[in-house]
C-alpha cells in the first residue's frame, strides 16, 4: 500500500508541473552547420519537412551553428539548410523514438554550388540506440499484397524477422505478448491470446515503428515486440477524402471512407471501415466450413498546435468483430456452430510542452476497453460452453526529458487501473442438468517509474543505461526492478553500428483466475489451479548495422531466459483456453534484415530472416495444471527454426506498379515435438495503376499458388490449423476534394 501511494503521488507531481503542453511520439533532430573552413554558420535557416505530408518546421542556428527540433513525430524527413552567400544543402533523415544524434552540414559557396542534396544514405535518428528499429510506411502497407485488409498483419509479418501468425495469433521471437502503442501511448492489455480481432484498420496507419528487444527503460508491459502506430493525421491531405472499395473470392470486401485536412495550427483525420468474408479464422481442415467474419470500426485523429512550443493530440478508435469458429467436416455434420464476438476501443490524449530549448514534458491520459465472448452453439456436446470477458483500463503516462550535447536523459511514470467482468458457463446437453455458471469482477492496478540516459562519451560511442521499477497488484502483489544497459559504437568512415545490450523485463499476469464452481469442474476433469505470477525475462543481444550505398543490412543475435513463461491451454477440446505459466523458457535466435534504396529510381526490395529455437523447461507454475512431473526440456509449440520473408515492388510505366512477396517457414513442432511439421513456401502477388489524380485500381493475390497444408496442431480454436487458402481481390480507390 505504501508503494502504491508513492508511485501515484509521483504521477500527480508530474501532472501538476505542466501548465501548457507538442507531439507525443518522441524523436529529436539536431545538427551543426559549418562553412568550408569548418567555422560555425550563425543564423542559417533550417527547415524540417516531412516527405509524405505537408508538415514542416523552421528554426535558425545559434552562435555555435547548432539547430534543434524537439518532439518530432516519427517518419521520413528532409532537412534543408539555407544561409546568405551559400548554396542550399539538404539531407534526408528517418526519425525514430528516443534518440538525437548530431547531423553534420557543410555549406558551399553559392558560386560553387547552388544546391547540394545528400540522398544516398539517409541518416537514421536512432542509430545511437542499442535497439534494432525499423519503420514501415503507409505506401509499403498499401502496396504489400494483402497488407491493407482489416484483419491482416502482413505489414508486420512481412517486414519483422521472427514474426508469424499461428493459431490466429501474432508471435514474435517465440512469444505472444507484444506492446501496442498509438502515437507513443500504450494501449494496455494484460490478457494473453484472448482476442483474434484487430484493434484498428491498417489503412489508418501512416508509419509503424517496430522495436525488437533491447528496450529502453521507458518500455515495459509486453516485451516480445513493441509496435508503435503513427496514425494518419491530416497533414498529408488538404480537404481531401478517399473511398476504398474491394471485392474478391469468399465474397470478401474491405471498405473504408476517410477524410482529412490541416491548417498551420490544426489537423484532423477521420475514417470509418467495414469488412466481411466467408473466410475468417484458420480452419482445422483443408475445407472452409462455418468460417464467416464481419466487422467494422472508426478512427479519429486530432492535432492542435496551441503555440510554437505546445501541442495537443487526440487519437481514438472503436471496433466490433464477429467470427464464426471454423469446423472440420465432422463438427459441421454434428451441427456445431460456435462463434466469437469481440469489441475494442481506446482513446488517448497527449499534451506536450517544450520548456526552454532542451527540456520536454509529455503527459498522456488514456482509456482502453476490450471484450471477447466465446458462445457455444446448441450442437456442442457434452457441454455448451459460454465465456464472456471484458476489461477496462484507465491510466496515464508522463515523461520528462532533458537533452544536452552529451546526455539525452528521461524520467517518467506509467500506470493504470484495470477492472474485468467475466462470465463462464457450461450447459450440459445430456439432460443431466449438471450446469455450471460463474461470474467474477476482479480489479487490479499497475504502476511503474523509470529513469534512463543516453550518454555520448565520444562521437563514436553512446552508452545507454536505465532502470524501471514496477508494482502490480491483482490476485497477488508483485514488485520488480528491471535494470537495462547498452552501448552503440559507430565505426568511423564505414558508419557501421555495433551494439550490445543486457536487460530485464517484468510482464504482469492477467487478472482472471479460476475459482468456485469452475475450479471444481476443473478438478473433476483432472485439473488443478496454481496462482498466476508475472513473467520475468532476462535478455542479452548483440547486433551490427551496415549501411552500404543506400542499402541497410542489419544482423543481431539475442538470447532470452524466462521465468514463468506465459502460454495458454484448452480444457479438453472445448475451445475454451486459459492462461498458464511454464517454469522456465529459453529463446535464442539470429535475425537478419536488408532494405534496398530505390533501385534505378524504380523499385525496392526487402528481406527478413530469423533462425530461432524456443524451448521450455520444468512444470506448469501457474494456471490450470494436471500436476504432471516437470519436464527436463521440450520445444514450445510455436518453435520454428527458419522463417524467411523476401519481397519488393517496382514502379512501371503508365503510373503502374507490381509487387511480390515470398514466405518460407521450416515448420512448427508436430504434436509438441521434437519432430517438426514439413517446411512450406507461399507467395503473394499484387499490382496496381493510377488513372489521373483521383482514381486507382489494384489487384492482390495472397497465397497465389493456393497451397493448402497443415500449418500447426496447437489447441486453440479447434486444435489444428491449415494455411490460408488463395484469396484474390480487386481494390478501387477514389480521392476527391471537398
Amino acid at each position: 500500500m505504501k508503494w502504491n501511494w508513492v508511485l501515484w503521488s509521483a504521477a500527480v507531481v508530474a501532472l501538476s508541473a505542466a501548465t501548457t503542453v507538442k507531439a507525443t511520439v518522441l524523436g529529436d533532430v539536431r545538427g551543426v552547420v559549418r562553412d568550408p573552413q569548418q567555422q560555425a554558420v550563425k543564423d542559417a535557416k533550417v527547415t524540417l519537412r516531412a516527405r509524405t505530408s505537408g508538415f514542416s518546421q523552421a528554426t535558425q542556428t545559434n552562435d555555435s551553428g547548432v539547430f534543434l527540433f524537439r518532439a518530432v513525430s516519427l517518419g521520413d524527413y528532409v532537412v534543408a539548410v539555407e544561409a546568405s552567400g551559400f548554396g542550399t544543402t539538404e539531407q534526408r533523415v528517418t526519425v525514430v523514438s528516443d534518440s538525437a544524434p548530431l547531423l553534420q552540414f557543410k555549406l558551399e559557396i553559392a558560386a560553387i554550388a547552388q544546391q547540394i542534396e545528400v540522398t544516398a544514405t539517409p541518416e537514421v535518428v536512432g542509430s545511437e540506440s542499442p535497439t534494432p528499429t525499423a519503420l514501415v510506411s503507409r505506401d509499403e502497407i498499401r502496396q504489400t499484397p494483402g497488407a491493407g485488409r482489416s484483419n491482416s498483419l502482413a505489414f508486420i509479418t512481412n517486414y519483422v524477422p521472427g514474426a508469424y501468425l499461428t493459431h490466429d495469433q501474432l508471435h514474435v521471437r517465440g512469444g505472444h505478448q507484444v506492446t501496442w502503442l498509438v502515437d507513443g501511448v500504450p494501449v494496455p492489455n494484460t490478457n494473453i491470446a484472448s482476442n483474434v480481432g484487430p484493434q484498428f484498420d491498417p489503412k489508418d496507419i501512416d508509419y509503424l515503428e517496430v522495436q525488437r528487444g533491447s528496450y529502453s527503460a521507458e518500455y515495459g508491459d509486453r516485451t516480445y515486440g513493441v509496435f508503435n502506430v503513427i496514425p494518419r493525421t491530416g497533414f498529408e491531405r488538404n480537404r481531401e477524402a478517399e473511398l476504398v472499395l474491394s471485392y474478391g473470392n469468399f465474397h470478401q470486401t474491405n471498405d473504408q471512407f476517410s477524410f482529412g485536412s490541416h491548417t498551420d495550427r490544426f489537423a484532423y483525420y477521420a475514417s470509418i471501415n467495414g469488412n466481411r468474408s466467408d473466410y475468417g479464422l484458420s480452419t482445422p481442415s483443408s475445407t472452409v466450413l462455418h468460417d464467416a467474419v464481419g466487422g467494422g470500426g472508426a478512427f479519429l485523429s486530432l492535432i492542435y498546435n496551441i503555440s510554437p512550443v505546445s501541442q495537443l493530440r487526440l487519437a481514438a478508435s472503436g471496433r466490433l468483430d464477429h467470427y464464426q469458429v471454423p469446423n472440420d467436416p465432422d463438427a459441421q455434420a454434428g451441427g456445431i456452430r460456435d462463434v466469437e464476438r469481440e469489441r475494442d476501443g481506446f482513446i488517448n490524449v497527449s499534451w506536450v510542452r517544450t520548456l526552454g530549448s532542451n527540456l520536454l514534458l509529455t503527459i498522456s491520459p488514456f482509456y482502453h476497453f476490450n471484450r471477447a465472448d466465446f458462445l457455444g452453439g446448441s450442437g456442442d456436446t457434452p457441454f455448451i460452453p459460454q465465456e464472456r470477458r471484458s476489461s477496462q483500463y484507465a491510466g496515464a503516462q508522463a515523461a520528462f526529458s532533458a537533452l544536452s550535447a552529451k546526455h539525452n536523459a528521461k524520467a517518467g511514470f506509467y500506470g493504470f487501473f484495470q477492472r474485468d467482468n467475466g462470465f463462464f458457463g457450461l450447459q450440459a446437453t445430456d439432460g443431466s442438468g449438471s450446469n455450471l455458471e460463474q461470474s467474477e469482477k476482479p480489479t487490479g492496478n499497475l504502476e511503474a517509474v523509470f529513469v534512463e540516459d543516453q550518454y555520448k562519451t565520444w562521437s563514436w560511442l553512446t552508452l545507454t543505461g536505465g532502470v524501471r521499477y514496477t508494482r502490480f497488484a491483482g490476485a497477488l502483489t508483485e514488485n520488480a526492478a528491471s535494470p537495462r544497459i547498452g552501448a552503440a559504437i559507430r565505426i568511423p568512415r564505414l558508419k557501421w553500428i555495433v551494439r550490445g545490450f543486457y536487460g530485464r523485463y517484468y510482464q504482469a499476469p492477467p487478472l482472471s483466475t479460476v475459482s468456485g464452481p469452475l475450479l471444481q469442474f476443473a478438478v473433476s476433469q483432472g485439473f488443478g489451479f496454481l496462482p498466476l505470477r508475472g513473467e520475468r525475462d532476462e535478455e542479452q543481444q548483440f547486433g551490427l548495422n551496415i549501411p552500404l550505398r543506400g542499402w541497410s543490412f542489419d544482423a543481431d543475435y539475442f538470447r532470452t531466459h524466462v521465468k514463468n513463461f506465459f502460454d495458454h491451454s484448452a480444457i479438453n477440446n472445448s475451445n475454451i483456453f486459459f492462461p498458464l505459466t511454464i517454469d522456465r523458457a529459453r529463446i535464442r535466435g539470429i535475425e537478419l534484415t536488408a532494405r534496398a534504396p530505390r533501385l534505378w529510381k524504380r523499385g525496392q526490395i526487402y528481406l527478413a530472416y530469423s533462425r530461432q529455437r524456443a524451448e521450455g523447461q520444468g512444470a506448469i507454475t501457474g494456471g490450470l495444471t494436471d500436476f504432471s512431473p516437470p519436464a527436463a526440456s521440450f520445444l514450445l509449440d510455436h518453435d520454428q527454426r527458419h522463417t524467411l520473408n523476401v519481397g519488393g515492388e517496382v514502379n512501371l510505366p503508365a503510373r503502374s506498379y507490381a509487387a511480390a512477396s515470398l514466405h518460407y517457414g521450416s515448420g512448427f513442432t508436430d504434436n509438441g515435438g521434437p519432430q517438426h511439421l514439413p517446411g512450406h513456401v507461399t507467395f503473394d502477388l499484387g499490382g496496381g495503376k493510377s488513372f489521373g489524380e483521383n482514381w486507382s485500381v489494384a489487384v492482390h493475390a495472397v497465397n497465389a499458388a493456393d497451397k493448402r497444408f497443415l500449418l500447426d496442431n496447437s489447441t486453440t480454436f479447434g486444435g489444428t490449423h491449415f494455411v490460408d487458402p488463395r484469396q484474390v481481390y480487386v481494390e478501387l480507390r477514389y480521392r476527391f476534394h471537398y
